[in-house]
């Protein structure tokens, strides 16, 4: 009854929501300035913070920051090394053990079909696990040797049986037509040693329809078959969406994603595939909260960065490796540019074209070793320009190697321009779209004053009077995301896998790490303003309350609880889309 009366309100609502978005967006474009002066009664900052400093409220959530005290729990959150982490959360991260690896450990253990051809070759070990060892040598270079690009891998591999020949025929029908329940019964009939072959001749539907009835150890297995590779970005998309809906340190979540886009890489530029995960892991989620010159030192010198924008190729005319050469790869503008124009100074941050050059020539040699096979950074002496540079005003003399770079990222983390553009794009994703220049000129005052401390910019944004205003609430449209792993916090859901919820995002319009441009997805609602975009939302909303979105089980009866301020609103809403 409860879940009828969910689907008929969001029903009802989902009609409305189109016209009630638009609308919203035209009034707070027109907004006065005197908006950000009128303050919010308590219970609306309440929710005024947990729509901002949390992917969404979930049931309770309100009453529990009550409980505790709103400048507590913000406080809390502004430490997230201090608060307990959900342990729901560490038991579904446990299975994604990629998140927990090097680059170099996935390209040995998530093998590409190449690295698998250089495995078979001696070029590259083989994985420890036995397991996954001969999961590697049956499946992929069985498929290689198809596609006659393997043909040496095919030498250790059998070859394939149909289906029925393996299991029989009554149990390859329950196998490939059954329910997922009857498909799990079949498949854990059989004795183990014949599983992975059973796996490989099932075919991605089959094993597709497998994975949704399968405990999380055979999900791993079933998406080995599907393609080792595949794994790596699968576990990436998984952990972020269970730590927005699952983890206690919300804020720092929400930071991740700012500086994530903020400092943007594409998941499918080749060696890319592996470094993102590291790269997100300890270069940027472990200093959202620290020094901006600490978390920009961290993605320069990241191999993740360093591959993206092709630094890692990037050679000095006169450097020694250079010298002679006329095929020699030559300098390489893309990192510095992106240096001032998005990572620092921004568009208008008072640097030039000499600039940009200038501070390339400090990047050279800053490099990767081997980078297909996950190698770390390194500096190259023989792939720099030595020369003297002159970026920004500031004379960097010759002779410096490495520590050429370190001066210019000192010279911009550090920078009046620096200050201002991050203070902006802090306020735009947490306050308004277009947020007061008062508010901005704290914040950037405050980061100067402080050498770059984030969490002092952001106490400085949070004991604002604009952030708590009537001309901030409700002012921002949700992301995608954001809009996804709300509805999941709102409903109570629990997560048995993620990546159907990873496919809803990219469906409407955000597919997680693959922003292919530099800067990364817009702070701006602006983005996700079209029809086609939130109809899509209506369409998603009608899926997850009525419990069709796999992997997915959601409270409806919490939705329809009518003294609940966050499940009170449909999701399907113009309310709801707003944060």
């Amino acid at each position: 009854m409860c879940n009828r009366v969910v689907m008929g309100w969001v029903s009802v609502l989902c009609l409305a929501a189109l016209p009630g978005i638009s609308a919203y967006a035209t009034k707070k474009s027109a907004s006065d300035a005197r908006q950000f002066f009128k303050q919010l009664p308590y219970d609306l900052r309440i929710q005024q913070a947990l729509n901002r400093l949390t992917f969404g409220p979930r049931p309770g959530d309100a009453q529990q920051v009550k409980a505790i005290g709103l400048k507590k729990w913000i406080d809390r959150q502004l430490h997230p090394d201090e608060i307990f982490e959900n342990p729901v959360l560490e038991t579904k991260l446990r299975t994604l053990d990629t998140l927990r690896m090097s680059a170099s450990q996935m390209v040995r253990n998530y093998p590409t079909p190449q690295t698998v051809r250089q495995m078979v070759q001696g070029q590259i070990p083989f994985p420890e696990d036995p397991d996954r060892r001969m999961m590697i040598q049956k499946l992929i270079a069985k498929t290689e040797a198809k596609k006659g690009q393997g043909d040496g891998a095919a030498d250790n591999t059998p070859e394939a049986m149909p289906l029925r020949d393996l299991v029989g025929q009554e149990t390859a029908r329950a196998l490939r037509a059954g329910t997922p329940q009857q498909r799990l019964d079949a498949f854990q009939s059989l004795p183990k040693d014949k599983q992975d072959e059973v796996l490989a001749a099932l075919g991605p539907g089959p094993r597709q329809a497998l994975f949704t009835a399968a405990p999380p150890d055979l999900r791993r297995r079933i998406e080995m078959a599907n393609g080792p590779q595949q794994v790596v970005a699968r576990d990436l998309m998984e952990g972020k969406m269970l730590r927005a809906i699952y983890s206690n340190r919300q804020l720092a979540e929400v930071l991740d994603d700012f500086w994530f886009n903020h400092f943007n890489v594409f998941l499918d530029k080749g060696a890319d595939r592996y470094y993102i995960t590291a790269y997100e892991r300890d270069a940027i989620r472990s200093h959202v909260l620290g020094k901006f010159h600490d978390l920009l030192e961290a993605t320069a010198k990241s191999p993740a960065m360093l591959f993206y924008l092709d630094n890692w190729q990037s050679v000095g005319p006169d450097a020694p490796q250079a010298r002679g050469r006329k095929n020699s790869r030559g300098l390489n503008e893309n990192y510095g540019r992106e240096l001032l124009e998005l990572h620092t100074l921004g568009v208008d941050g008072g640097y030039t074209q000499k600039d940009v050059t200038e501070a390339a020539r400090c990047f050279t040699g800053w490099t990767i070793n081997q980078p297909q096979r996950g190698g770390s950074f390194f500096f190259n002496g023989r792939l720099h320009d030595n020369g003297e540079k002159t970026v920004l005003g500031v004379k960097i003399p010759a002779g410096g190697g490495e520590s050429d770079g370190e001066k210019v990222l000192d010279i911009v983390a550090r920078h009046p321009s620096t200050a201002h553009f991050l203070s902006r794009k802090l306020a735009q994703r947490f306050v308004a779209d277009d947020p007061p220049a008062s508010l901005v000129d704290r914040m950037a005052a405050t980061f100067l004053k402080t050498d770059g401390d984030l969490r002092a910019v952001m106490q400085t944004m949070l004991a604002s009077k604009e952030f708590w205003s009537d001309g901030a609430y409700r002012s921002k449209l949700k992301s995608p995301f954001e809009m996804v792993a709300s509805a999941v916090r709102a409903l109570n859901g629990d997560v048995d896998f993620a990546f159907p919820l990873v496919n809803q995002v990219a469906q409407l319009g955000q597919p997680l790490y693959r922003k292919q441009e530099p800067t990364g997805y817009s702070n701006s609602s602006k983005e996700w303003l079209n029809s086609g975009g939130l109809l899509a939302r209506m369409n998603f909303a009608l899926q997850v309350a009525d419990n069709r979105v796999p992997g997915v089980r959601v409270d409806a009866a919490k939705a329809a609880k009518p003294d609940d301020p966050v499940a009170g609103i449909a999701l399907g809403s113009p309310e709801f889309q707003k944060r």
